[in-house]
């Protein structure tokens, strides 16, 4: 009964700091508000991503010792703060300083959420609650958009963060209520890095690099593309962003018993190899081509990446000790989110450049080719690695 309610409140405090793609499809009302270009958003999801990329590491290392149910706690506390004054923020400068702190906040609750979720459950299990956790983050990831188009449509930009400061507030009233403490591990940072340098662990952590890398063109650039190329209203737009969390979303569950029935590679491999498919077909897919193919590239691409997120995250988990699974965790959401800010920054100098040469339509063109193409090589690098390496059945 206990590890149902931590598998739930882990998943309950995911959503909500992944309800965080609510803050994409206000892009083009920050950069109207703050004078910024397109371009300059980047920053926003940087300034963010970075952060809690480097902080999820730390946070499930630090749940290994001090128990994952503490590090959560404190991770929604810092979160509400964030929510606060990222929406209250008058100037550009004060937007980045408050996705900072939101990503320290979001590193905590995400390094120890994979621990909580699979705290007891056996090696044969670890595939269905890490998609679980998993499915809860994409249903955010899908949610998001759509609720973000009617807020900005009738409230302004600012409440794609007032939204979550009741979410994030009534999870860790439940939380505290629940007092779950998990077990807290008697491991140290340096052990937990240590265990890093195995090909197996890099490897399982480079394909998540590039996959995530890669969606990331959907999540940067598709806003302006639906709202003010194609002149979509916001709800409108919201509802087809949507469709790539979506696709995440739906895969995720079937991933996981897939994941432990399967073996994790061979399902690897074939969800990237539909992430690429998914980010060529959104490339090639400019007016006047129907929205309809639009559509059905960004959910290819969402479908794909979920796919491949589930058998990714059990590999790495597989690959720690009992005593280590919060940075294992840690390090499988580091490894995602250094792939985001290495793709959101190539993208967005790739399309600056192209834009400024050749216009809107030849620059989103060029950037999503780029990120079919690192995709690409992450599933000819997963083919061979399962083609010499047989994933072993868990």
């Amino acid at each position: 009964m206990i590890r149902h309610v931590l598998r739930t409140l882990a998943a309950a405090g995911a959503f909500v700091v992944s309800l965080d793609s609510t803050v994409n499809i206000a892009f083009p009302a920050m950069a109207a508000a703050f004078a910024a270009p397109p371009e300059r958003m980047r920053w926003v999801i940087i300034c963010y991503v970075l952060t809690y990329a480097l902080m999820s590491f730390a946070g499930g290392a630090l749940g290994d010792r001090w128990g994952h149910g503490r590090v959560f706690r404190a991770g929604l506390a810092l979160s509400v703060a964030a929510f606060v004054l990222c929406g209250a923020a008058p100037t550009f400068g004060w937007l980045l300083a408050g996705r900072v702190v939101q990503g320290v906040a979001g590193g905590l609750v995400y390094g120890t959420t994979p621990a909580l979720v699979t705290l007891g459950a056996d090696a044969a299990a670890r595939g269905r609650a890490l998609g679980f956790l998993n499915s809860a983050i994409g249903l955010a990831f899908a949610l998001g958009p759509l609720v973000a188009g009617a807020l900005v449509e009738h409230f302004g930009w600012p409440a794609v963060f007032y939204l979550r400061v009741p979410l994030a507030l009534g999870v860790l009233g439940w939380s505290l209520a629940q007092q779950p403490r998990g077990h807290p591990r008697r491991t140290t940072l340096l052990a937990g890095a240590g265990d890093l340098a195995r090909g197996s662990v890099l490897g399982a952590g480079a394909l998540a690099f590039l996959a995530q890398a890669g969606i990331f063109a959907v999540w940067l650039l598709a806003p302006f593309d639906l709202i003010e190329r194609r002149g979509l209203d916001p709800l409108v737009g919201g509802a087809l962003f949507m469709l790539t969390p979506l696709g995440t979303a739906v895969a995720a569950p079937l991933a996981g018993r897939l994941g432990d029935w399967l073996g994790s590679r061979p399902l690897m491999t074939a969800g990237l190899a539909v992430e690429a498919a998914g980010l060529f077909v959104i490339a090639v897919a400019s007016p006047p081509a129907p929205i309809t193919v639009l559509a059905v590239g960004l959910f290819a691409a969402g479908l794909g990446l979920g796919v491949f997120q589930v058998p990714n995250m059990a590999t790495l988990m597989a690959e720690f000790p009992a005593g280590q699974q919060g940075v294992a965790g840690g390090f499988a959401f580091l490894a995602r989110t250094l792939g985001t800010v290495g793709g959101v920054a190539l993208l967005a100098h790739v399309f600056a450049e192209r834009r400024a040469a050749a216009g809107f339509d030849a620059a989103y063109g060029l950037a999503f080719g780029v990120a079919a193409g690192l995709v690409s090589a992450a599933t000819v690098t997963a083919l061979v690695w399962t083609v010499r390496r047989p994933a072993r059945q868990r």
